[in-house]
């Protein structure tokens, strides 16, 4: 609209909450709409309307609301011409507009009319949101006004928009000023909404008049509907047009985060909903709206309700949205050109899964009537894949219109092949997201550099044939402990080495059901598993019991499962193959190699910090401390399930000290503790878990600023050589 209008209708609301700047923000009904009608030609007034709604209320509140309506009635009179009563919002929104088309049409000078309020507010954050939680049909007129304080800043440009109000405008144009100062946090009184409306016709006229002479065009547009789009990660995104919305229900769409922000102008294809590590809906979006204006006003909807549940709002950036809806794949971008389809994900296809068995899927059965065609065929389907072109049992396809996806949606857990298949509503943005993570993220997840740069020398297998001292134990129940494991091994508790019980945690610092013994001869050792091999151990700390396998074994096979690797044996009809023992996962597959770090240490240093494996576990030299070694948390870099415990009472008994050379000078190490428990007492805990290393109080300092929400973040740092780990 770039012409004159004929008329302006100047609208006012109130709220049974804040009113003022904070109006709407309190998701409190609308209880008041007053307008008057102003014809522009012939600078002319109409009557002063009030249309009064009552609010939805409960039996027990609806009598206190009758109550406080009729002596509200007799004791006060608004001062309006026409005064009408609407029983809710839907029966007063469209009186309003057949009250307003009937004037319109009684004045007989015009047809065109538009909206003219003071603000965004009274139309972007209290009809339209309200009418959009209520399910109610807003008439056309709605989607177009006029902000009175925008006309005014074109005669007035040193005006601050966000200052402006009826008040100030009045008196810069220096019209009489009949409208009190109300607190924003008090109910707005019927007189005051009338003489607001009536001030607002004089700045109306005002403006129309010499010198102003201003003509009402290009009035302010709400977007009726959403409309989705794809996103490049090349483009500029202004950090104060995005927000992120937490709490969301996980079957929300993005039409949902367009119904929750009506009102406010999305852009296209800025509604992006985010994804948890497993490819599921985390119950956060990010939405990109098209002004800082909007996104101003959608962080007033913070705690909101969206159905039961209320919706947090908070500032977010344009390269967290970039990295949730920005891509950059041709095919997606061809795949997501085509305007008012409807997105359904599938999940857990078979990895053979064909574009005809989707087509079939989705074709109806026989007798049934429900139809959902895929929109394009086979151009209407998307399958998600790794970068060496392996199925992930992802698909995307596409349907031509409401009413067919919600048929295909009833498909949910039907069979396909010989899997049920998962089907959801999907977006543009989580085609993007989705298509991001499997094409970018490396197969195998690289591992991060040591913090120590040299590690021990030793073979990755141990060869066959080795001395068999020790014993494993597997099957434990997991609330075992190491006075249950001693008992278990009655009379051959006294054939352990000293602190020779190491028990195997995963990695979540859980028992696994592993234990390693060290025993004082491979014939003892054997013995042990001949009497005790599947025995039934119990727990004294709770009620299980289990049957436990004993194993006799290397001390160089259970140096390489605490170093993350395994004792799955494989056997032929004959003979076991090879040795039977799997590396540690970081070394596998061979293909994946990482860059080596550069040598810190002498081959004369390495040697002595780092002793052969077997023999500092077999007969561990009581030396005076020196650099202490340990092989398994320096080898938890790498490792991805697997760890050793110390049995008590010592600790730990796996570490070997050895003295160092003269030459070999130490400038200090740092230190990283992962695992800390929460609460925790800081530095206090901290000293106490390294008491007698080498090291004095004073030279301990944590790191700043300490991670409160994480203590596991926590690194201690200290500039003396003592353990590194």
């Amino acid at each position: 609209m770039t012409a004159q209008v004929d008329y302006l209708a100047v609208v006012f609301t109130a709220t049974s909450g804040t009113s003022g700047e904070w109006l709407g923000s309190d998701e409190k009904e609308t209880v008041q709409l007053m307008w008057q009608l102003v014809d522009v030609k012939n600078k002319k007034l109409g009557k002063v309307n009030e249309l009064r709604i009552k609010p939805d209320l409960s039996d027990s509140e609806e009598k206190q609301e009758d109550e406080v309506e009729e002596s509200t009635t007799e004791q006060h009179n608004s001062g309006a011409d026409c005064v009408t009563t609407a029983e809710n919002l839907e029966t007063a929104l469209n009186l309003f507009h057949l009250q307003l088309t009937n004037e319109v049409n009684s004045a007989g000078t015009g047809t065109s009319v538009c909206l003219c309020a003071d603000g965004q507010l009274h139309i972007r954050q209290v009809i339209h949101p309200e009418a959009a939680s209520k399910n109610i049909l807003v008439p056309d007129c709605f989607y177009s006004f006029f902000d009175i304080r925008k006309e005014f800043k074109k005669h007035f440009p040193a005006s601050d928009l966000k200052a402006l109000n009826v008040q100030n405008m009045a008196e810069s144009l220096g019209l009489p000023n009949e409208v009190a100062i109300v607190d924003p946090e008090s109910i707005l009184s019927p007189e005051v909404a009338v003489q607001q409306v009536q001030t607002m016709t004089s700045i109306v006229l005002a403006l129309l008049s010499e010198p102003f002479c201003h003509i009402f065009s290009n009035p302010e547009k709400v977007n009726d509907k959403f409309e989705s789009g794809t996103c490049s990660k090349m483009e500029k995104v202004s950090d104060n047009t995005v927000i992120r919305a937490r709490g969301l229900p996980w079957q929300s769409s993005d039409q949902d985060i367009a119904r929750f922000f009506r009102g406010l102008n999305i852009a296209k294809g800025g509604a992006a909903l985010c994804l948890n590590a497993q490819g599921r809906r985390n119950g956060e979006a990010l939405v990109r709206f098209v002004s800082e204006e909007h996104r101003d006003l959608a962080l007033q909807r913070h705690k909101h309700h969206m159905g039961n549940r209320y919706i947090e709002v908070y500032k977010a950036t344009g390269d967290d949205f970039l990295k949730i809806a920005g891509g950059t794949s041709s095919e997606v971008a061809m795949f997501l050109s085509r305007d008012d389809q409807i997105i359904v994900r599938m999940r857990g296809l078979p990895f053979t899964a064909t574009h005809e068995q989707v087509l079939t899927f989705f074709s109806p059965e026989d007798g049934l009537k429900e139809m959902c065609p895929v929109s394009g065929g086979r151009e209407g389907i998307l399958f998600v894949r790794y970068p060496d072109g392996r199925p992930t049992g992802d698909a995307f396809v596409l349907f031509s219109c409401e009413e067919h996806a919600q048929n295909a949606l009833k498909k949910h857990k039907e069979i396909l092949g010989r899997r049920y298949i998962e089907l959801f509503k999907s977006t543009a943005a989580e085609v993007q997201q989705v298509l991001n993570r499997y094409s970018s993220a490396p197969l195998i997840p690289v591992a991060p550099a040591p913090l120590v740069s040299v590690l021990p020398a030793m073979p990755l297998l141990p060869p066959p044939g080795t001395l068999r001292d020790c014993l494993r134990l597997r099957g434990l129940p997991y609330t075992a402990s190491i006075d249950d494991i001693l008992t278990f091994l009655g009379e051959f508790i006294h054939d352990i080495r000293p602190h020779g019980v190491h028990m195997v945690l995963n990695q979540q610092g859980r028992p696994s059901g592993d234990c390693f013994i060290q025993m004082t001869s491979p014939e003892r050792a054997l013995m042990a598993s001949q009497r005790l091999h599947k025995h039934v151990m119990t727990s004294q700390r709770g009620q299980n019991s289990r049957y436990v396998e004993v194993f006799p074994c290397s001390a160089e096979e259970m140096g390489l499962v605490l170093m993350g690797g395994s004792l799955s044996h494989t056997h032929t009809r004959t003979q076991r193959s090879g040795t039977g023992l799997s590396p540690p996962p970081c070394l596998s597959p061979p293909s994946y190699s990482f860059a080596a770090a550069p040598q810190v240490l002498t081959a004369e240093a390495a040697a002595a910090l780092y002793p052969p494996f077997g023999q500092m576990l077999l007969a561990p030299r009581p030396l005076p401390p020196g650099h202490g070694y340990y092989p398994a948390a320096s080898a938890q870099l790498y490792m991805n399930y697997s760890a050793y415990y110390p049995s008590p009472p010592g600790s730990p008994t796996t570490i070997g000290f050895f003295p160092s050379p003269s030459a070999l000078t130490s400038p200090g190490g740092l230190v990283r503790m992962p695992g800390l428990p929460y609460p925790t007492n800081g530095v206090k805990d901290i000293i106490n878990a390294v008491q007698g290393y080498q090291y004095s109080a004073e030279d301990a300092l944590v790191h700043a600023p300490v991670h409160t929400q994480d203590p596991s973040r926590t690194l201690l740092t200290q500039p003396k050589e003592w353990v590194c780990i």
